[in-house]
């Protein structure tokens, strides 16, 4: 393998390379399983921005594509990476979800951990097991159950620990686009029909994220996966594997074959919903936004907002709602756009509007 460790890769370099891989340069007629399982899942706190993360990066994607995939459980909602929930293929969610165990247990070493001190984990892995299993719950149903067996121990706690434990996939119609309700859990074995991976490889699983937004470094694999001490795995691959250089000497891995565009590839406007993976899973985020652009679009309270990309970089952010049978999408700009930049975010938005609200009678358009 040629070592390209001294060539430096700039801030577009890096920016038009993750466009390409995820599917943002162009739309992909890639179907909508195989898009899902490229990008290793969706981010999916909320159920409605998977489907426009899809919208923009595909052709002709419709809502009941995905609907369908979730309700004949080609796809599920689990927490994986970052311990959040994400969208992924049922093979992805029986795959990765024993490699991120680590993540999950973090999750019981604060406060809900502290709350649970000498409660037998297993214990309660099972009780939570044999509820979920009799009936989808939601944590808080699951909670009042648990605290009937422990009446001593806090009901939120014993619950988040089950999740902790458990691979618990939410179950439709969480995740379906127009329906409506609290997330409903079930364990991913009952939901499948099958069980986890026992030799699943956190080796595969961080080619793939190179496959979907490399090149990138050892910090940004484990920003994006939640995982630590990844430095060794990568070492391991290093012979099979490129490296590069950021503009400030960063080391970055990539695979050979995966696309690395000019500098000067054309980007189109792309709207992207809240919690886009784009934002979220790198250590060094300067390659999709600069830190003071950042602070704009991630919140104290935790929610990542919707963002416009133009010519490829996070240059403001949106909403959209229906008034009275009016589409009214909302931008608040963090730079000033030439004429014809305008002119491609508002035919972009035209489709937006479409996906969104096809009943409207009429678009508008405002700008902050």
């Amino acid at each position: 393998m040629t070592d390209h460790t001294d060539k430096i890769l700039s801030r577009r370099d890096l920016n038009r390379a993750l466009l390409a891989r995820q599917l943002l340069l162009r739309r992909s007629d890639m179907p909508v399983l195989a898009a899902v399982r490229h990008l290793v899942g969706l981010q999916a706190q909320a159920p409605n921005p998977p489907y426009v993360g899809l919208w923009t990066r595909l052709q002709g994607f419709h809502h009941e594509q995905l609907s369908q995939l979730i309700l004949d459980r080609s796809i599920v909602r689990i927490a994986l990476m970052r311990s959040t929930i994400h969208l992924v293929t049922a093979d992805d969610c029986v795959t990765l979800r024993p490699i991120l165990q680590p993540v999950q247990d973090r999750g019981l070493q604060g406060v809900f951990g502290k709350k649970l001190a000498e409660l037998d984990l297993d214990a309660l892995a099972a009780a939570g097991r044999a509820l979920l299993e009799a009936q989808p719950l939601t944590l808080g149903e699951l909670g009042k159950r648990l605290e009937a067996q422990w009446p001593q121990r806090d009901a939120t706690a014993l619950a988040q620990a089950v999740r902790c434990r458990l691979p618990l996939v939410q179950v439709p119609p969480r995740g379906i686009w127009g329906a409506s309700g609290q997330a409903a859990h079930t364990t991913a074995e009952a939901w499948l029909g099958r069980p986890l991976a026992e030799a699943a490889s956190a080796d595969a699983m961080l080619l793939r994220y190179l496959a979907a937004f490399g090149p990138a470094s050892v910090k940004d694999m484990q920003v994006w996966s939640g995982l630590t001490r990844l430095r060794e795995i990568m070492e391991r691959l290093r012979p099979s594997l490129l490296t590069f250089r950021d503009e400030q000497g960063g080391e970055l891995f990539d695979l050979p074959e995966a696309p690395r565009p000019d500098a000067g590839t054309p980007a189109p406007p792309r709207f992207l919903g809240e919690f886009d993976n784009m934002l979220l899973s790198y250590d060094d985020r300067s390659r999709i936004m600069a830190e003071d652009v950042k602070q704009r679009v991630f919140t104290d309270n935790g929610i990542i907002r919707a963002a416009l990309l133009v010519d490829g970089f996070v240059s403001g952010i949106w909403s959209i709602t229906l008034k009275r049978k009016v589409g009214v999408l909302t931008v608040t700009l963090f730079r000033e756009l030439s004429e014809e930049e305008r002119a491609s975010v508002e035919a972009e938005a035209e489709g937006l509007f479409a996906f969104h609200f096809p009943q409207a009678e009429s678009t508008e358009i405002h700008y902050n």
